[in-house]
């Protein structure tokens, strides 16, 4: 056990631990080669009785954890979209917990709440957002998903299914290619899946205006109330961008709430050159993205931004005498501004990463990560046996390996299941898959903070030598 005075003695070794981690990180296999229960069978069943010493624990975490680790800032990690960071993302999460504050309400807490203001009015200027829209953090895009929904749900009710509980005639409207997190918080919002409109792509797997309004109308006439739209910028799948001028527009006509779901590829909008992607996000009510994802902030932090803080205020505001404060009305109380009522001092990563990398940083490295994107899908083309999908786009590439022993489909499908488990299970990269059309495909994400232009050929080689790998393992099993 330490006490505070403790601490200068033993926080070398921590640091120390750190650095020797960054230093070898290149060298650790991105996905770890174990099996289920293997490191939950390295500790004790009980937990000990006299305490161990720091550098006992940071032996224990060396030889029983490192090992059992998915390396999401390795450099070869290219599945899902990231989960990034940086060394000053870093350093603000050690004040913070070494602050250890709650942050819930102005009182607990008045330097966090008024960061949060004036950091997530920062990202609003970077992104041209309009002017009206006010921003705060939450954990995930899940939660701020659900606080949109459920702020949509009470709005259409007139701010009574709080109260009085939810209508069965409730629809929410979102496309086939949309995340997940949106059935999630259908389920949780009470207006239940059944209700979840799911609404079909065009060719370029956008959600078609068209359909919207079919359904929308055809939901209206059966004596439905639509409540909620969910446009995506940059869908999980394939990263399509819907077009929020005609959704908006639809949305604004039958006054429905549109929320816009821009997790990842929200954070290119700071590029005035992709600005694009925001087009009519002057008709939405809420806006969601992830810093957490490519803004080189640790997870999680997610800023949520709407057009009426207001109804957000009035979906969540619980006043228990113990909260009664006489800064109320004066300040934001964030707790006010969704689920939780406990919450981290989230802001000051985000602010410390916009200080020192400033704007121009943070368009330098996102476009260098476009940049090295373009860099492998010209590459790719240039190989026998792979066709991209869709278009590259941004830092995004969806590859399929198309090997001339192929029949058809089912056969092509799973040559590319093989190589995704060959990559994976060497080591030497992390990609994941989606299904596009039906057909299996590989998804190559270029969003790690510290990548460099050679980490492009490694991962040509990684690709190419484990589909040599495939060939010769699977010949004979199709």
């Amino acid at each position: 056990m330490l006490e505070k005075e403790d601490f200068d003695k033993k926080v070398n070794a921590v640091t120390k631990w750190i650095s020797d981690y960054f230093n070898q990180l290149e060298s650790l296999p991105v996905k770890p080669p174990v099996e289920p229960g293997q490191i939950y069978s390295q500790f004790n069943s009980l937990p000990p009785l006299p305490g161990i010493s720091t550098e006992q624990i940071l032996d224990e975490i060396t030889k029983k954890i490192l090992p059992g680790m998915t390396h999401w800032q390795h450099p070869h990690f290219h599945a899902y979209f990231p989960a990034n960071s940086s060394i000053e993302s870093l350093f603000a999460e050690m004040i913070t917990s070494a602050m250890a504050a709650q942050c819930m309400i102005w009182e607990t807490s008045p330097a966090a709440a008024e960061l949060e203001q004036r950091v997530t009015e920062w990202i609003a200027s970077m992104m041209q957002l309009p002017e009206y829209m006010e921003g705060v953090i939450q954990d995930t895009a899940s939660t701020a998903t659900l606080a949109a929904l459920l702020t949509a749900r009470e709005k259409s009710t007139d701010f009574k299914a709080n109260r009085f509980g939810v209508p069965s005639n409730l629809r929410v409207y979102a496309s086939t290619e949309a995340h997940s997190s949106i059935d999630k918080a259908v389920a949780i919002s009470g207006i239940g899946t059944h209700n979840l409109i799911k609404i079909d792509v065009d060719s370029e797997l956008r959600m078609k205006p068209s359909k919207l309004v079919e359904s929308i109308e055809k939901d209206i006439e059966a004596g439905y109330t639509p409540c909620c739209i969910m446009a995506t910028i940059g869908t999980t799948g394939t990263v399509a961008v819907d077009n929020l001028e005609e959704i908006g527009d639809i949305a604004q006509r039958h006054q429905i709430w549109l929320h816009v779901d821009g997790a990842y590829a929200g954070t290119a909008a700071v590029l005035p050159e992709y600005r694009w992607i925001l087009n009519g996000i002057e008709k939405a009510d809420s806006f969601v993205f992830n810093p957490h994802k490519w803004m080189f902030t640790h997870f999680d932090c997610t800023v949520y931004f709407v057009k009426n803080a207001g109804d957000l205020i009035k979906t969540f505001e619980i006043l228990p005498e113990y909260l009664k404060t006489k800064t109320r009305g004066k300040v934001n109380d964030y707790r006010d501004w969704g689920i939780p009522l406990g919450r981290r001092f989230r802001a000051l990563k985000l602010w410390w990463v916009i200080s020192s990398y400033g704007v121009d940083g943070i368009r330098k490295k996102l476009r260098f990560h476009i940049i090295l994107n373009k860099i492998f899908a010209d590459k790719m083309t240039e190989l026998k046996e792979w066709v991209h999908v869709v278009p590259p786009f941004l830092n995004y590439s969806c590859i399929r390996w198309v090997p001339g022993e192929c029949s058809g489909q089912d056969e092509t499908d799973r040559w590319n299941e093989w190589l995704v488990e060959e990559i994976n299970t060497s080591g030497k990269a992390f990609v994941s898959h989606t299904r596009i059309s039906g057909e299996y495909v590989i998804r190559i994400v270029f969003g790690q903070t510290y990548l460099r232009e050679e980490h492009v050929d490694e991962l040509l080689d990684i690709i190419t030598q484990s589909a040599i790998q495939v060939k010769k393992r699977h010949a004979r099993d199709i």
